[in-house]
Protein backbone atom coordinates (compact mmCIF):
# COMPACT_ATOMS: atom_id res chain seq x y z
CA UNK A 1 0.00 0.00 0.00
CA UNK A 2 2.44 2.36 -0.82
CA UNK A 3 0.39 4.59 -3.08
CA UNK A 4 -1.54 7.62 -1.94
CA UNK A 5 -4.85 6.89 0.13
CA UNK A 6 -7.94 8.10 -1.84
CA UNK A 7 -8.94 10.45 1.35
CA UNK A 8 -5.64 12.47 1.04
CA UNK A 9 -5.76 12.63 -2.47
CA UNK A 10 -9.44 14.15 -3.04
CA UNK A 11 -10.39 15.13 0.54
CA UNK A 12 -7.90 16.62 2.22
CA UNK A 13 -10.03 19.00 3.87
CA UNK A 14 -12.65 16.77 5.28
CA UNK A 15 -13.85 16.93 8.68
CA UNK A 16 -15.63 13.49 8.63
CA UNK A 17 -14.91 11.35 12.00
CA UNK A 18 -14.43 7.95 9.88
CA UNK A 19 -12.18 9.17 7.32
CA UNK A 20 -11.06 13.03 7.16
CA UNK A 21 -7.59 14.04 6.80
CA UNK A 22 -8.74 17.52 8.75
CA UNK A 23 -10.16 15.46 11.74
CA UNK A 24 -7.52 15.18 14.16
CA UNK A 25 -10.15 13.57 16.65
CA UNK A 26 -11.00 11.07 14.42
CA UNK A 27 -10.04 7.77 12.82
CA UNK A 28 -8.49 9.04 9.56
CA UNK A 29 -8.24 5.59 7.79
CA UNK A 30 -6.40 5.27 4.39
CA UNK A 31 -7.90 3.39 1.64
CA UNK A 32 -5.46 2.64 -1.33
CA UNK A 33 -6.97 1.13 -4.80
CA UNK A 34 -6.80 -2.53 -5.63
CA UNK A 35 -7.71 -4.00 -8.69
CA UNK A 36 -11.22 -4.62 -7.65
CA UNK A 37 -12.05 -2.41 -5.38
CA UNK A 38 -10.39 -1.27 -2.10
CA UNK A 39 -8.05 -1.75 0.83
CA UNK A 40 -7.02 -0.74 4.01
CA UNK A 41 -5.74 -1.05 7.03
CA UNK A 42 -6.30 0.15 10.82
CA UNK A 43 -4.87 0.18 14.35
CA UNK A 44 -7.11 0.51 16.63
CA UNK A 45 -6.44 1.91 20.47
CA UNK A 46 -7.41 1.58 23.67
CA UNK A 47 -9.61 4.25 23.48
CA UNK A 48 -11.42 2.03 20.77
CA UNK A 49 -12.66 -0.97 23.21
CA UNK A 50 -16.10 -2.13 24.01
CA UNK A 51 -15.02 -3.90 26.54
CA UNK A 52 -11.10 -5.22 27.40
CA UNK A 53 -9.79 -6.28 24.28
CA UNK A 54 -12.93 -5.83 21.96
CA UNK A 55 -12.92 -2.55 19.53
CA UNK A 56 -16.73 -1.28 20.01
CA UNK A 57 -19.51 -2.54 17.33
CA UNK A 58 -19.78 1.76 16.15
CA UNK A 59 -15.71 1.69 15.69
CA UNK A 60 -16.28 -1.10 13.35
CA UNK A 61 -19.41 0.74 12.13
CA UNK A 62 -17.71 3.46 11.09
CA UNK A 63 -14.39 1.64 9.00
CA UNK A 64 -16.88 0.11 7.24
CA UNK A 65 -19.13 2.76 6.41
CA UNK A 66 -16.68 5.14 5.01
CA UNK A 67 -14.03 2.37 3.61
CA UNK A 68 -17.44 1.48 1.48
CA UNK A 69 -18.31 4.81 1.04
CA UNK A 70 -14.49 6.22 -0.59
CA UNK A 71 -14.80 2.18 -2.92
CA UNK A 72 -18.65 3.49 -4.11
CA UNK A 73 -17.40 7.16 -5.05
CA UNK A 74 -13.64 5.47 -6.93
CA UNK A 75 -15.92 3.43 -9.04
CA UNK A 76 -19.00 6.05 -9.71
CA UNK A 77 -15.66 8.39 -10.92
CA UNK A 78 -14.07 5.52 -12.70
CA UNK A 79 -17.44 4.64 -14.82
CA UNK A 80 -18.41 8.48 -15.48
CA UNK A 81 -14.69 9.44 -16.77
CA UNK A 82 -14.15 11.74 -13.61
CA UNK A 83 -11.02 13.08 -12.96
CA UNK A 84 -12.07 13.68 -9.23
CA UNK A 85 -15.00 11.46 -7.34
CA UNK A 86 -18.19 12.90 -6.42
CA UNK A 87 -19.27 13.64 -3.02
CA UNK A 88 -21.29 10.12 -2.32
CA UNK A 89 -23.43 9.66 1.07
CA UNK A 90 -24.58 6.63 2.53
CA UNK A 91 -27.93 6.17 2.18
CA UNK A 92 -28.27 2.83 3.72
CA UNK A 93 -25.72 0.02 5.40
CA UNK A 94 -25.36 -3.04 7.26
CA UNK A 95 -22.98 -4.34 9.81
CA UNK A 96 -22.54 -8.27 10.74
CA UNK A 97 -20.33 -8.50 14.17
CA UNK A 98 -19.64 -12.48 13.07
CA UNK A 99 -16.81 -12.58 16.34
CA UNK A 100 -15.49 -9.83 18.61
CA UNK A 101 -12.53 -7.66 16.91
CA UNK A 102 -9.54 -8.38 18.84
CA UNK A 103 -7.44 -5.40 20.22
CA UNK A 104 -3.87 -5.62 19.29
CA UNK A 105 -3.49 -7.26 15.11
CA UNK A 106 -3.81 -4.61 12.37
CA UNK A 107 -7.37 -5.12 11.05
CA UNK A 108 -7.85 -5.13 7.18
CA UNK A 109 -11.11 -4.34 5.16
CA UNK A 110 -11.13 -5.26 1.45
CA UNK A 111 -14.37 -3.89 -0.53
CA UNK A 112 -16.03 -4.35 -3.97
CA UNK A 113 -18.44 -3.39 -6.07
CA UNK A 114 -21.44 -5.44 -6.40
CA UNK A 115 -23.40 -3.28 -8.54
CA UNK A 116 -22.91 0.14 -10.34
CA UNK A 117 -24.96 3.29 -11.68
CA UNK A 118 -24.39 6.47 -13.07
CA UNK A 119 -24.72 7.89 -9.21
CA UNK A 120 -24.60 5.01 -7.19
CA UNK A 121 -23.28 1.92 -5.92
CA UNK A 122 -23.55 -1.12 -3.35
CA UNK A 123 -20.42 -2.14 -1.90
CA UNK A 124 -19.74 -5.52 0.19
CA UNK A 125 -16.82 -4.88 3.10
CA UNK A 126 -15.04 -7.42 5.20
CA UNK A 127 -12.72 -7.19 8.04
CA UNK A 128 -10.23 -9.30 9.29
CA UNK A 129 -8.15 -9.46 12.15
CA UNK A 130 -5.01 -12.24 12.28
CA UNK A 131 -6.78 -13.43 9.18
CA UNK A 132 -10.07 -13.96 10.64
CA UNK A 133 -13.14 -12.34 9.56
CA UNK A 134 -14.54 -10.32 12.02
CA UNK A 135 -17.15 -8.56 10.58
CA UNK A 136 -18.81 -7.45 6.98
CA UNK A 137 -20.72 -4.86 5.60
CA UNK A 138 -23.33 -3.72 2.64
CA UNK A 139 -24.24 -0.45 1.94
CA UNK A 140 -25.37 1.78 -0.97
CA UNK A 141 -23.95 5.04 -1.73
CA UNK A 142 -25.25 8.08 -3.51
CA UNK A 143 -23.55 10.60 -5.07
CA UNK A 144 -25.30 14.09 -4.25
CA UNK A 145 -26.09 16.96 -6.27
CA UNK A 146 -25.24 20.67 -5.63
CA UNK A 147 -27.81 22.02 -3.11
CA UNK A 148 -27.39 18.58 -0.98
CA UNK A 149 -25.77 19.62 2.54
CA UNK A 150 -23.13 17.41 1.60
CA UNK A 151 -22.01 18.52 -1.92
CA UNK A 152 -18.88 20.44 -1.30
CA UNK A 153 -17.89 18.26 1.67
CA UNK A 154 -14.68 16.97 -0.01
CA UNK A 155 -13.99 20.39 -1.66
Amino acid sequence: MSKKAVQDRYAPNSICFGCGPANKEGLQIKSYRTDDGLEMEFECEEKHQAFPGVINGGIIGALLDCHGNWTAAMAIMDRNGLDAPQCTVTAQYEVKLKRPTPLGPTLKLQSRVLALQEDRAEVIIELKADGKTCATGRGLFVAVEKGHPAYHRWH
